[in-house]
């Protein structure tokens, strides 16, 4: 297993009960086939530049541990959500 961390933008007009339940849900498909760290929420934040028109997003930060396959299941399912305005995975371990 590898570290990893994911970190991705959610839409500002989600209200708390929302967000909270797509950070589960990321978290979710993380455990289906690895360990999730602690969800670090940095909070709404200004963007460099406008995404979908919006000069905000939410910046959620989860650390975890998966096989090689996992992370690109959760770049598709992040591509297809409404509510990831952004998203990036990052491998930590070293080559």
């Amino acid at each position: 297993m590898r570290n990893y961390e994911l970190l991705f933008i959610l839409d500002p007009a989600m209200d708390e009960a929302a967000r909270n339940q797509m950070i589960e849900t990321v978290k979710g498909i993380i455990n289906a086939d690895g360990e999730a760290g602690e969800a670090d929420l940095w909070g709404a934040k200004k963007l460099a530049y406008p995404i979908n028109k919006k000069k905000d997003g939410f910046y959620v930060l989860i650390p975890f541990k998966a096989s090689a396959e996992l992370p690109k299941e959760l770049d598709r399912r992040l591509k297809i959500s409404d509510n990831c305005m952004r998203h990036i995975i990052v491998c930590q371990d070293e080559k």
